[in-house]
């Protein structure tokens, strides 16, 4: 996909999702956690359908049974992908019968990805009840949310398209007030994270960012190591954050799972504790 198609993607979609917000009763602040969830849960699907592929050409055949082995989750991870249960999957959710719960079962879904990468136990939305309507007058924001991401263009995206919508979601959510959001406190803008990285050329070793917000600082790394190393991001470099945050923490986790990140992400103040036991043990320390 060229960058004009993926800009004009990305637009199209928050314009989408944005209305909906405005003709709702929720706050940026409201809508926020449980949107940043659908968009993981849908883009976690095209990921985990091109890591399909993908090891279905690739993995060994066992000589004496002529089977080839099942993919692991440990697969999916070496290629950047999350494994998901069949009702974590958007299509299932996307598929459902209007008689069925929805906001339920995307409840279970989040929980059913907790269940399987540990560092996300606890982190994912699960108030999608907030976005079911009331009574009869009010429309099925759940609904329609579902709907817009279950898209052609978005079902056929791939690649970094999944990362890029995520990042500029955060991008416009923190322009709206969608929680605090003073002086970069859960996105730094990419072209100054960008300019960090460039500087720095974090491409091996340890990589600690103390005040790590939303993880954007370990996304454009992944990217920088991707365009002129070659290598693949969880090889190269072993990625800690800490942030303050409790919110922030989570949106952090999530934005490492939704590139294929490995690592570890502290819920601490660094002003004051090593809560990953870093010190002198980092190749690059990176922070706005």
């Amino acid at each position: 996909m060229t960058q004009q198609y993926i800009k004009q993607l990305e637009i199209e979609l928050w314009e989408a999702a944005d209305e909906l917000r405005a003709n709702s009763k929720l706050t940026a602040g409201e809508y926020k956690d449980p949107l940043l969830g659908l968009i993981l849960l849908r883009f976690a699907e095209n990921k985990f359908i091109e890591a399909k592929e993908t090891l279905a050409n690739s993995l060994p055949i066992n000589p004496r049974t002529k089977q080839q082995r099942e993919a692991t989750k440990d697969d999916y991870a070496a290629i950047g992908a999350m494994y998901l249960p069949e009702k974590a999957c958007y299509s299932y959710l996307a598929t459902l019968p209007e008689a069925e719960d929805l906001a339920e079962a995307v409840n279970t879904a989040m929980k059913l990805i907790e269940a399987e990468y540990e560092d996300l136990a606890g982190i994912l939305p699960k108030n999608f009840h907030d976005l079911t309507p009331e009574d009869d007058t009010d429309s099925n924001l759940l609904a329609n949310l579902i709907r817009i991401f279950n898209s052609d263009s978005v079902r056929n995206a791939k690649g970094d398209v999944f990362g890029r919508v995520y990042e500029y979601f955060l991008m416009k959510l923190s322009m709206i007030g969608a929680g605090a959001q003073e002086g970069g406190e859960f996105f730094t803008p990419p072209s100054l994270v960008q300019l960090i990285v460039n500087f720095i050329k974090p491409n091996h070793g340890v990589i600690h960012d103390p005040a790590c917000g939303s993880g954007g600082m370990f996304v454009q790394t992944a990217h920088f190591i991707k365009e002129h190393d070659n290598k693949k991001v969880n090889e190269a470099i072993k990625v800690y954050g800490t942030e303050y945050k409790t919110g922030t923490t989570k949106l952090a986790k999530m934005n490492l799972a939704i590139h294929g990140i490995e690592g570890k992400i502290a819920n601490n103040n660094s002003f004051y504790s090593d809560p990953h036991e870093l010190y002198g043990k980092c190749d690059f320390v990176m922070e706005n």
